[in-house]
């Protein structure tokens, strides 16, 4: 069963790529059309949401749909793959404000375009160009998503089912941003802050949400389905945040061969994440003292990244987050395997969360 579900998601994969493949084809030609100029910004979401990407979202909303025991549309696969627009707004911007130089082992959005204006010898300064096309290029993709699932071609029923979700997943994304960034400015860390960021930053807008969208497209009654968006809750949540604090982890320790991003980034970012407020709870003050200076420094060396990962392994913050994914985990699992979910899904939930919390990128 497990063969199948694997089999299932990645079929659904590849329809997600084709088809947006074909959306980014046709936004390329409208753009085409008001000015060469553009081209540039084809080519950098193109490549930013075609190439890489597990396409979890819409996977996850695929998974909420196949809940209800019905089977999705190409519409409704159009209406899925709106998702990775919305991940591409987020993750851009995410870069932006986190000052990150790359992403899946290519430069980030604002140092592609930072790297155009010098190579076309520009007037002004480079790297204020990079910032202010990263923004709008995000806005783009935010806008794009919404499109997408507009002319997705669910019915109309069907789309303003989606919309009261899909609105209330933007809000959340955008609070839970905001909290990540003021978070950076807190004097002291707090494990609930963080965690409470690791829900609306991430959690519910990678699961819960995605979970949420799928049903309402299958089932527009919402109060005849209240029971079934309950269970996805109980199970998008708790993986929603497991999947974030496996996200915390790779910022650390992950592989840069595989993470595409420098060993220890979230050291060099400086962000507040459950593992470093569980950390710095827990450590001596001399320790304390030594990894607070090292957030937020991008000149550490290889061996500075060392240091505080051996600080942060001694304190046992990494164990308890690890335990911490497996409880998470476990609560996510029961969920799944609740009567209200169509037997047919329950693989697929399965096979999503051990993916989604045991990935090693």
């Amino acid at each position: 069963m497990v063969n199948d579900a694997r089999g299932t998601l990645l079929e659904i994969r590849e329809q997600v790529q084709s088809e947006l493949t074909s959306y980014l084809a046709l936004q390329r030609e409208y753009l085409a059309t008001i000015g060469s100029e553009l081209i540039p910004v084809c080519d950098a979401l193109e490549s930013f949401v075609l190439d890489g990407g597990k396409r979890l979202r819409p996977l996850f909303a695929y998974a909420g749909f196949s809940a209800t025991g019905l089977h999705p549309t190409a519409a409704d696969i159009r209406a899925f793959a709106s998702l990775e627009l919305l991940q591409a707004c987020a993750l851009i911007h995410d870069d932006l404000m986190d000052r990150s130089d790359t992403r899946r082992g290519k430069p980030a959005i604002h140092r592609h375009f930072e790297n155009l204006h010098q190579e076309q010898a520009m007037s002004g300064l480079a790297d204020q160009f990079g910032e202010a096309a990263a923004v709008l290029l995000g806005d783009l993709a935010l806008v794009w998503s919404d499109h997408l699932l507009h002319t997705s071609g669910v019915s109309d029923s069907a789309l303003l089912s989606a919309l009261s979700v899909h609105d209330e997943m933007r809000i959340e994304l955008m609070a839970g941003q905001y909290l990540d960034v003021r978070e950076a400015g807190e004097k002291s860390p707090s494990v609930d802050r963080s965690l409470r960021i690791a829900r609306y930053k991430s959690g519910k807008y990678t699961i819960e949400r995605p979970l949420h969208l799928g049903a309402s497209l299958a089932i527009t009654d919402k109060k005849a389905g209240q029971q079934l968006v309950n269970v996805l809750s109980a199970y998008g949540l708790p993986l929603g945040e497991a999947f974030q604090l496996r996200d915390d982890l790779l910022g650390i320790f992950g592989d840069p061969a595989i993470t595409g991003k420098p060993a220890g980034d979230d050291i060099r970012e400086g962000k507040r994440t459950v593992l470093m407020a569980m950390t710095l709870e827990r450590a001596s003050t001399s320790a304390a003292k030594e990894i607070t200076a090292a957030l937020g420094r991008d000149d550490l060396t290889a061996s500075d990244i060392e240091n505080v990962r051996s600080l942060i392994t001694a304190t046992g913050a990494v164990k308890d987050v690890e335990d911490l994914i497996d409880g998470l985990l476990s609560n996510a699992l029961s969920a799944a395997n609740s009567a209200e979910i169509n037997p047919s899904a329950r693989e697929l939930l399965i096979e999503l969360a051990t993916s989604a919390t045991r990935r090693s990128h």
